[in-house]
């Protein structure tokens, strides 16, 4: 089956692309501007015998998602798992945010994953299967003070997910949400380290998350293991929340 893994050229996308790569999926690697993190991933995923091609798009266009799905169905044929991944953060009162950075941020983080579904849907629909999962934050559970868009915009996502899950049950499609809390990727690079120290302390299992933390959790819920399990919020946090 294909794989399309938005922003997967670094961090839990990354991660996840190259998870899916060893379970025998043939991977699209999607990537905005850093094409050499996306050939290095790709490497990865060819090394352990798997299949992949890199897609370079901005998933908040409109036009470069319909670019990026047509180039897939071409190369590889149609999206049987879409990971809704690519994310980007802002750290900084709202008032402070220029309004080109709210949109910005919305964009990226929210309106993105519904582009993505509302493309892949088409062909899965015709088969009567697939797999959508969203990634959230934990976050969008609870809110972060200085990370209010983001917040909102993930929270969003959880929404989407429930709504869509029950649209696309009789189509036999499942959808999913992953709820990380605080993983170590370059999102979090803003972080100080008084600021992880602080985070750490109030996780109950004493660390951040790594990236393949959350990418196995993602694999299962696209495998077959995971048929009945749909609608769901999965938290990856520690224990935090």
């Amino acid at each position: 089956m294909t794989a399309l893994v938005t922003g997967s050229s670094r961090g839990i996308g990354a991660a996840t692309a190259i998870e899916l790569g060893q379970t025998g999926h043939t991977i699209a690697i999607n990537y905005k501007s850093n094409r050499e993190a996306a050939e290095s991933v790709k490497s990865r995923i060819l090394s352990c015998g798997g299949r992949a091609e890199i897609f370079q798009a901005d998933i908040s266009d409109p036009s470069d998602v319909n670019r990026l799905f047509s180039e897939i169905e071409q190369t590889l044929g149609g999206v049987d798992i879409l990971i809704n991944n690519a994310g980007t953060s802002h750290i900084g009162l709202i008032q402070d945010m220029t309004d080109d950075e709210v949109i910005k941020l919305t964009n990226v983080n929210l309106i993105g994953a519904m582009l993505c579904s509302k493309r892949a849907i088409k062909h899965m629909v015709r088969q009567k299967s697939g797999v959508i999962i969203n990634i959230s934050s934990m976050w969008g559970e609870v809110g972060a003070s200085c990370e209010v868009v983001y917040s909102a915009c993930k929270a969003g996502i959880i929404g989407f997910t429930k709504a869509l899950a029950k649209e696309l049950g009789p189509s036999g499609i499942r959808v999913n949400c992953v709820s990380p809390g605080l993983i170590d990727t370059d999102m979090n690079s803003e972080l100080t380290k008084e600021d992880i120290a602080s985070l750490c302390d109030d996780t109950p299992l004493l660390r951040i998350g790594t990236p393949h933390d959350v990418a196995s959790v993602i694999a299962f819920l696209t495998s077959d293991d995971a048929s009945f399990v749909t609608g769901q919020i999965v938290p990856v946090n520690g224990g935090y929340i």
